[in-house]
């Protein structure tokens, strides 16, 4: 079932996003967060692809209608993020879904890439009704979430080989949420690099995006499934 674009309250205003459902009609719903590229096709792809897992997708639109395709144009956008509005926007996804017939009393979990990623932490604190986390090797420096306001389980996949989230950093990250008492399990990839699960990089990685996605797909399963 082809996806749509969709409007959504964002704290009083109106946001864009893509929305896909399964062909049952309903299930959990799964926030899924852009790249510093925007939502692009490939994005729409990754939620028409949670789509078809069985799960309600909504993929907010965060750059308003940019789109880029050079790192140049991307990297403005990503250092000129608004994170007060990124958080109202995903706040406002989350409840979207919430209060979305087709997801009814079903959980609603989160998953982000490269910028995304970070933000898919950072919505586990600013929305605690969400019941998972996936942060695929997530990076802002602008976006510090507290994680004493997240509750839920966290699944953080990265490469070995990517030069925007450090060994230094992963370990960081793991000591911060150890410290606040979030479950989490990390899997690092020694010969993949940055985005190696987006298919229209150059640096994906077609045997390890399998393992990957089934990683993704059982830590989702696990938690948003649940009877």
């Amino acid at each position: 079932m082809p996806g749509t674009e969709v409007q959504f309250q964002s704290n009083g205003a109106t946001a864009n996003g893509y929305l896909a459902t399964p062909s049952s009609g309903g299930g959990p719903g799964v926030v899924v967060i852009q790249e510093w590229w925007g939502l692009n096709d490939q994005i729409r792809g990754v939620a028409d692809r949670f789509a078809e897992k069985g799960y309600v997708a909504l993929a907010p639109d965060l750059w308003r209608g940019k789109v880029v395709s050079e790192p140049d144009e991307a990297g403005k956008l990503f250092m000129a993020l608004n994170v007060d509005q990124a958080a109202k926007d995903l706040r406002g996804a989350v409840q979207h879904l919430g209060q979305h017939a087709a997801v009814g009393q079903r959980p609603v979990g989160v998953i982000g890439f490269c910028m995304g990623g970070q933000l898919a932490l950072y919505a586990g604190t600013v929305a605690p009704e969400i019941a998972a986390v996936v942060d695929c090797y997530g990076v802002h420096p602008n976006v510090q979430p507290d994680f004493s306001k997240l509750k839920a389980p966290v699944l953080g996949l990265f490469g070995g080989q990517d030069g925007f989230v450090s060994a230094e950093a992963r370990e960081g990250l793991d000591q911060q949420l150890s410290a606040a008492g979030i479950e989490h399990e990390f899997h690092t990839y020694p010969d993949a690099d940055h985005a190696f699960l987006n298919e229209t990089n150059e640096h994906y990685d077609a045997a390890r995006a399998q393992d990957a996605w089934g990683k993704i797909d059982g830590f989702l399963g696990r938690h948003l499934k649940r009877n």
